[in-house]
């Protein structure tokens, strides 16, 4: 099986309000791909609650092969998150491991 874990930093918001309700609607999102996409094992995104820390959402998916994780990344529902991050993210990490 292939774990997919990524970190987002976003841009800066207007008030600390709106990037919590941003970052809340990208978890949901994140989370309710899980019934969507038949490709994937287990979905989480998180919130980070540590403020010394630089990336603000974390999301960890489970898929069984690099093909399927592919599948995944090109999934319309997916892709249609991706655009709601890129006009949002300042800076993103990825690590992709077979486990």
């Amino acid at each position: 099986m292939i774990k997919h874990i990524v970190l987002f930093k976003l841009k800066g918001f207007e008030t600390a309000e709106e990037k919590a309700e941003k970052l809340h609607e990208l978890k949901i999102a994140f989370d309710g791909l899980a019934g969507k996409i038949p490709v994937i094992r287990s979905i989480q995104a998180g919130i980070n609650c540590n403020p010394a820390e630089q990336f603000d959402l974390a999301l960890v998916v489970e898929v069984d092969t690099m093909e399927d994780l592919e599948v995944y990344a090109k999934h319309p529902d997916h892709q249609a998150i991706v655009k709601i991050l890129a006009l949002h993210k300042d800076d993103r990490s990825c690590v992709d491991y077979v486990f």
